[in-house]
């Protein structure tokens, strides 16, 4: 069963905040009273019943504790920065599996916890950016690839396994065998836009047909810097009822952020080794 967090996080908050605010307009000044009236009716306190008549009830007390922290934690992961893991190769060689990396919740807009509604318009995502959002058929697993097609886009991808922007070849360089491919795999330099970033493509193998698409307004189209080994717009099982000019499109209502850091790495997927931090640097 997947967790849906942001909406934890967010009730967490509110219900925190009710108590803490339950207790600064009602509960506080009830036990004052109590405390005054305790005080008016002995000759001489006893600090032990004081103490009783001062002490939080054990919600309220937790309540206030974790408001603060809760509240800062929902800022930070909801309107500046969030970090994931990357589960899978498929944005071989740029990441790895085991990458802990930081997504840029504003980059592309503010957006409101859990309704995922942009209420500040920021920016859009540009050829080239690496950019988390939620995968269309499923909203609840969150996806990263590589912005490949914008609004107006025409995106084609030949049998060559070489990619095309409105009719333009992406240029690409040869860098060499990928070390322990036994000359089965090549990494390549791509520029695409304004940036530079390593690709992997497997020599004679997963070959797909010329094909073509066109980015509708709204929406993004999405690849895997591990060419032949990405679930990505070129394959993506669509929603069901998705018009066909919508198919295997990201639309803007479902970006998370830009990726732009590796921060840690562990990639024993049961974490019985310890993280290291060979990795860390900015994402290209």
């Amino acid at each position: 069963m997947s967790i849906n967090f942001p909406l934890l996080l967010v009730l967490a908050v509110a219900i925190c905040g009710f108590l803490a605010l339950l207790d600064l307009l009602w509960l506080a000044p009830r036990r004052r009273r109590a405390i005054e009236a305790y005080r008016r009716q002995v000759a001489q306190t006893d600090e032990a019943a004081l103490e009783r008549l001062a002490k939080e009830p054990v919600a309220v007390e937790y309540g206030k504790s974790f408001f603060p922290v809760l509240a800062i934690v929902l800022v930070l992961r909801s309107f500046l920065v969030e970090p994931f893991q990357i589960p899978s190769g498929s944005m071989r060689p740029t990441l790895f599996e085991g990458d802990f990396i930081l997504v840029n919740k504003f980059a592309y807009g503010i957006r409101l916890p859990v309704l995922d509604l942009k209420v500040i318009e920021i920016g859009d995502p540009q050829r080239g950016d690496v950019m988390v959002f939620r995968y269309p058929s499923a909203p609840e697993i969150n996806y990263i690839k590589r912005v490949v097609g914008v609004p107006g886009d025409l995106i084609q991808y030949s049998s060559e396994k070489r990619l095309y922007v409105n009719g333009q070849l992406v240029a690409e360089d040869f860098l060499e065998d990928e070390a322990g491919s036994v000359g089965t795999a090549r990494l390549y330099n791509e520029r695409l836009g304004e940036v530079e970033h390593m690709i992997r493509k497997e020599i004679g193998s997963n070959r797909r047909p010329d094909s073509q698409w066109t980015v509708p307004e709204g929406h993004y189209f999405m690849m895997g810097d591990n060419r032949d080994n990405s679930k990505d717009s070129r394959v993506w099982e669509d929603p069901p009822g998705t018009p066909p000019a919508y198919s295997g499109m990201v639309p803007d209502r479902n970006i998370v952020g830009k990726a732009f850091a590796v921060w840690m790495s562990w990639p024993d997927p049961k974490m019985s080794n310890l993280p290291h931090f060979s990795r860390v640097g900015l994402i290209r």
